[in-house]
C-alpha cells in the first residue's frame, strides 16, 4: 500500500539562511524582501517576525515601522530551491523515493520502509527531530496519497492518517489546503465555501463549471480518489542502471532475472570505481506511472552480484505489479571504499583466513530486520541483566570477556517474571514454583549465589539483594530462579533465566 510523507517546511528560507550565515538569533526577526513593481515587498518571514505580526506581502516599510530593528535579507528563490533538494538528497536515508515540493516541502514515499524505523510515528519523530535539531522547523504528515498529506501537514494536527481515513482527515480543513489559484479560492470565498467537506458535498457538475476542473482535480487528489505520481530524485553522481522494456512485465521469475541483471551491470561500473555497496535500492514504474521501491542494506561493502541479487529475493514477492512494470532502476544510494581482494586456497597458508559471515547477515537481516541481527558482548556488571548488550553483528570485539567459571543460562528473561514458589525450610530452594500457570517440581537445587545491587548507580540499590537457585524440575527443565529478599522479610520469588 502506497504511504507518502509531506514534508513542510514553514520558514525555510529563513531558516535556510541561519545556517548559512549563522545570525541573527532565533529570538531577532528576519525577513526576506522582493521587489514588486517599485514596492518592496515581505517574501517570507521567520516565526518571530510572524508573531510580531508580519507576513508575506507586506511591504518592506509598513513592517519596518513596526520592528525597527528588523533583519531584512534579499529573497534568492533560486537558492531555496537549490537547498531544497539537496536536503530531499540528504532524506534519501528514509525512503529511495523523494522529490522536492518547491517552494516548502519534499515528498517521500515510504511504501515497506517505515519499518526500518520502527514504525511511521517513529520514522516522522526522527525525520522532524533530526531537522529542528539543526535549526530547521518542520512538520510532517503521512497518508495514502501525496494530496491528503499535503493538507494534513499544513493545516490540519495529524501526524499519521490511518489507511482508508482520508475523509474523516480533510473534510474539516479549510479549502486552501487544495492546493488552488488564489483566484480561485476568493470565488469560493463568495460562494461562502470554506471546507473541504462543503466542497465535497456539492454536486460535481455544478462544481466543475463554476470553479474549473482544477479544483476538481485538486479535490479528488486530497480525498484519495485520484493517482498524483512522484518522480523520484536521483543524484547526478549516484551510480544507477535501468532498464525499459518494450513490454510491461510483471511475473516474479522475470522481475527476478532483471533484478538479477542489473546488480550485474552495476557490480562491474562499482568494480572500476574501486568501491562497494552498502546500501541498494529497486524503484518498479508501472505503466500506471506508480512507483513501487525495494531497499536492502550490507554489513560490509559488497560488490558480490549473486549475493547482492539474493537481497531482494525475500521482498520481491511484495511488488504489486498491476497492469504491468515498464521500466526498472537499480541504485547503489550508499557506497564504500572496497579494494581488491586476495583470493587464497585453503589449506596452503599456516593460517587460514577468518570466515566472512557478511552474506549471512545480509540475508537475515533482509528476511527479517537489521535491528534484529545482533551479537551479545559483555558489560562489566555483577547485574545479569546488566552484564551484556547488543551490538552489530559484524562489530570488532570488545576485548572483555565473561570468567569461565561463570554459570549463566543461555536465556535471560528482562524483566523477571514472577512466580509462585513453597519452601520447606525458610531462605532455602523451594520445592516447587508455579509459572504461567504450570507447576514445576523441584528434583535438585544449587545455591543459593547472592548478587547485591549496585550501590554506586543510586541510593535505590544499596540495600537490594537477591539469592539466586539453579533448579532442576520434573520436567527435564532446568531454571534460575532467586528470591528478592529473606523469607521472614516477605521475599518474593522471580523467574530469571533458562538454562538450554
Amino acid at each position: 500500500m502506497r504511504r507518502v510523507v509531506s514534508l513542510f517546511l514553514p520558514t525555510w528560507p529563513t531558516d535556510r539562511i541561519r545556517r548559512q550565515f549563522g545570525t541573527p538569533p532565533l529570538d531577532e526577526p528576519l525577513v526576506t524582501v522582493a521587489n514588486e513593481g517599485s514596492r518592496r515587498i515581505i517574501a517570507a518571514a521567520d516565526r518571530a517576525a510572524k508573531m510580531a505580526g508580519l507576513k508575506a506581502g507586506q511591504t518592506i516599510a509598513h513592517a519596518q515601522a513596526l520592528i525597527p530593528d528588523l533583519h531584512v535579507r534579499d529573497a534568492t528563490p533560486e537558492e531555496d530551491r537549490a537547498a531544497l533538494t539537496r536536503l530531499a538528497l540528504w532524506c534519501l536515508r528514509y525512503s529511495p523515493i523523494v522529490a522536492p515540493d518547491t517552494p516548502d516541502g519534499i515528498w517521500i514515499d515510504t511504501a515497506g520502509a517505515d519499518h526500518l524505523f520502527g514504525g511511521e510515528h517513529a520514522l516522522l519523530e526522527d525525520l522532524t527531530g533530526r531537522l529542528n535539531a539543526k535549526g530547521i522547523a518542520a512538520r510532517a504528515s503521512i497518508a495514502d496519497a501525496p494530496g491528503i498529506a499535503w493538507a494534513v501537514a499544513r493545516y490540519g494536527n495529524q501526524a499519521v492518517v490511518s489507511p482508508g481515513r482520508a475523509v474523516d482527515a480533510v473534510a474539516g480543513l479549510p479549502v486552501q489546503a487544495l492546493r488552488l489559484e488564489q483566484k480561485t479560492l476568493d470565488i469560493m470565498d463568495r460562494l461562502g465555501i470554506e471546507r473541504i467537506g462543503q466542497l465535497a458535498a456539492m454536486p460535481r457538475g455544478p462544481m466543475t463549471r463554476r470553479l474549473g476542473t482544477q479544483t476538481a482535480l485538486r479535490l479528488d487528489q486530497a480525498l484519495g480518489h485520484a493517482f498524483e505520481p512522484i518522480s523520484p530524485l536521483v543524484p547526478l553522481e549516484t551510480l544507477s542502471h535501468s532498464i525499459v522494456f518494450p513490454e510491461p512485465i510483471g511475473r516474479p521469475e522475470d522481475l527476478k532475472r532483471v533484478v538479477s541483471r542489473l546488480t550485474a551491470i552495476l557490480c562491474a561500473d562499482l568494480a572500476k570505481q574501486g568501491i562497494g555497496a552498502r546500501r541498494l535500492d529497486l524503484i518498479f514504474r508501472r505503466v500506471d506511472q506508480k512507483s513501487l521501491a525495494l531497499r536492502v542494506g550490507t554489513a560490509r561493502a559488497s560488490r558480490d552480484p549473486i549475493h547482492l541479487a539474493k537481497l531482494f529475493d525475500e521482498s520481491l514477492g511484495t511488488i504489486d505489479p498491476g497492469f504491468g512494470i515498464d521500466e526498472v532502476l537499480i541504485v547503489a544510494s550508499r557506497v564504500e571504499p572496497l579494494g581488491a581482494m586476495q583470493l587464497q586456497a585453503r589449506g596452503i597458508d599456516k593460517q587460514d583466513p577468518e570466515p566472512d559471515i557478511s552474506p549471512l547477515v545480509d540475508r537475515l537481516s533482509a528476511r527479517v530486520g537489521a535491528g534484529k541481527v545482533f551479537r551479545l558482548v559483555p558489560v562489566e556488571s555483577h547485574v545479569p541483566e546488566r552484564s551484556a548488550r547488543r551490538i552489530p553483528a559484524l562489530a570488532p570485539a570488545s576485548g572483555l570477556t565473561w570468567p569461565e567459571d561463570l554459570v549463566r543460562p543461555a536465556r535471560i528473561l528482562d524483566p523477571p517474571e514472577r512466580v509462585e514458589a513453597t519452601a520447606v525450610v525458610p531462605d532455602h530452594p523451594p520445592i516447587f514454583f508455579v509459572w504461567r500457570r504450570v507447576r514445576y517440581v523441584v528434583r535438585g537445587a544449587d545455591g543459593p549465589e547472592r548478587i547485591t545491587g549496585e550501590w554506586w548507580k543510586s541510593d535505590s540499590e544499596m540495600s537490594s539483594f537477591r539469592d539466586y537457585y539453579r533448579l532442576e524440575t520434573d520436567r527435564d527443565a532446568r531454571f534460575w530462579l532467586f528470591r528478592d529478599a529473606p523469607a521472614a522479610e516477605g521475599g518474593r520469588w522471580w523467574l530469571h533465566g533458562l538454562f538450554g
